[in-house]
């Protein structure tokens, strides 16, 4: 029973980490298409910051998660 729930909670993690780097990919936003973007160092504010930070804390769960999955 414990097995399937952490399971679970991979797939859960897993499909969430994906669409949070799917959000992150560089390149997507409207400035780049105009060049702003290009060769310069921007550091990450608002609902990037956030989205970056959500990304650490999921990809550490998942970790944690799937070496739970081993050890039980």
């Amino acid at each position: 029973m414990i097995k399937q729930i952490i399971y679970f909670a991979q797939i859960i993690i897993g499909i969430l980490l994906v669409t949070l780097i799917i959000l992150q990919a560089k390149g997507t936003g409207l400035g780049s298409t105009f060049g702003s973007s290009m060769g310069m160092y921007s550091t990450r504010r608002g609902a990037e910051k956030v989205l970056f930070i959500l990304t650490i804390i999921l990809s550490f769960l998942f970790i944690i998660s799937s070496l739970l999955g081993v050890i039980v």
